[in-house]
């Protein structure tokens, strides 16, 4: 596992040589601390783990104090739970692996798009994260290879950035990637895959903006929220200025026990996303990644709570219930009819 990441502060550092310093929690005392967690509660507490904490001072200040059940809390503190064994929750559940092209950072499930790994560093680490364990060429950020298999090969349309998360990069290295993949004929969209704006919007400056309008190819962004207590003021309006550019904002969420598997939960989400023009596109089931059964939910209660949000939402606002099965053609539609 190579996440080499995150110090107490985390930069970024834009293209517009502008630096922001924001604070990220990475050890559990201070964020417990933070929180206000009872020491009955703190024997709960995954201390040790091969995958870091990382959460946003500006998410977790979202946070109701004095309790583990919060869902922001349940996302990102390190459970003992993540000890249990299951033999149903394994090290690469997607089978990411077996998909990369050329033992290169591009991968190829699906035809027609390929997926590029940019980076391995996030904003934020989800526990239920199914690339934890993902082998990242942590500190290279040349694309070369990547580009010229994409370059070779006619039958790609669209390429999907994700990571880690590519809102990670500097401006400068997006720049760079953005402008080669506009250079070749064939790829007609990119697709950002990001979590990033949740916990920094911020990062959706001027600049950033600039670089998506000078873009030909049509842009298609895709942020990752779970739970209404996740959004705010600051991400709809850092959302709206990419809309202006004619870039539609989707969004994906991931089905998590204790965090958002209730009507009024996920109601609450896809009403909130859809009144700000960001349209619910996917609901996962959960990625069975080693250390995360005890955020899964049944299949069964999946398909029960989508059967009732479908009978008060507009279509619009009601997201394709789905799942991932290696070596399939595409992702598994779950219906619930």
């Amino acid at each position: 596992m190579l996440f080499k990441i995150y110090k107490q502060k985390l930069i970024l550092v834009i293209s517009n040589w502008r630096r922001i310093q924001l604070q990220n929690f990475t050890s559990w005392d201070k964020l417990v601390s933070y929180l206000n967690l009872p020491e009955e509660i703190r024997g709960k507490i995954l201390k040790k783990s091969t995958f870091p904490l990382n959460l946003p001072l500006r998410l977790a200040a979202k946070a109701e104090k004095g309790i583990l059940n919060d869902p922001i809390v349940k996302q990102f503190l390190p459970s003992l739970e993540e000890l249990k064994p299951n033999s149903n929750f394994v090290l690469d559940p997607v089978q990411d692996a077996i998909f990369r092209k050329q033992n290169t950072r591009l991968l190829q499930k699906y035809k027609g798009r390929a997926l590029l790994i940019t980076t391995s560093a996030c904003a934020m680490h989800c526990r239920y994260c199914f690339r934890k364990n993902f082998d990242y060429e942590a500190q290279n950020k040349e694309f070369s290879k990547e580009l010229e298999i994409i370059a070779q090969d006619a039958s790609l349309k669209e390429i999907i950035l994700s990571g880690g998360d590519p809102l990670s990069l500097s401006d400068e290295v997006l720049q760079k990637l953005l402008s080669e993949l506009d250079a070749i004929s064939h790829i007609k969209r990119i697709r950002f895959h990001t979590r990033f704006p949740v916990g920094i919007p911020e990062r959706i400056d001027e600049s950033f903006l600039s670089l998506l309008a000078s873009i030909n190819k049509q842009i298609i962004f895709v942020i990752h929220v779970n739970h209404p207590k996740e959004l705010d003021s600051d991400i709809y309006a850092a959302m709206k200025s990419i809309q202006k550019l004619g870039i539609p904002v989707l969004s994906q969420s991931v089905l998590l026990q204790g965090v958002n598997d209730s009507v009024p939960v996920l109601k609450e989400l896809f009403e909130n996303l859809s009144d700000h023009g960001i349209l619910p596109y996917y609901l996962h089931k959960l990625d069975p990644v080693q250390g995360s059964a005890h955020f899964d939910v049944l299949e069964e209660e999946g398909k029960a709570l989508m059967k009732e949000l479908s009978t008060c939402l507009s279509g619009y606002a009601l997201p394709k219930f789905a799942k991932e099965e290696p070596k399939k053609p595409s992702k598994t539609l779950i219906s619930f009819f």
